[in-house]
């Protein structure tokens, strides 16, 4: 596994990616808003969501300079978005935000830490 992603362009996108979601989450989209609802994510931890998605994303970019910090944020991400999918699949919501926001998102996040820190 290497410390310092290459190429870093995978992780660029990813933290892109995770910043605009953050942003999206900070008063979130009505889309986001009714994913939180059909999986039973308590509104009062709604606030925690902007915070860790931008933590993520600051992970990601100081990971290019400082060794180890991008591969543990997309180990972290790999796991936020299992969790995710865990949600979906016990409120039995496999609908669109299943397979294209929760799966999509795992499926990039892998491909990420493949790609940039793996092979």
């Amino acid at each position: 596994m290497r410390w310092i992603p290459d190429p870093t362009w995978p992780v660029l996108v990813l933290a892109l990616v995770t910043a605009v979601d953050a942003v999206m989450c900070v008063r979130p989209a009505a889309f986001i808003a009714q994913c939180f609802r059909d999986v039973n994510f308590p509104e009062r931890w709604w606030w925690v969501t902007p915070w860790v998605k931008g933590a993520a994303a600051l992970g990601l970019v100081a990971g290019l300079r400082i060794p180890m910090l991008g591969s543990v944020t997309s180990v972290a991400l790999v796991a936020y978005f299992v969790v995710a999918m865990t949600f979906h699949v016990r409120a039995r919501d496999l609908g669109r935000n299943f397979f294209v926001n929760a799966t999509g998102m795992l499926l990039l996040c892998l491909f990420v830490l493949w790609f940039s820190f793996i092979r």
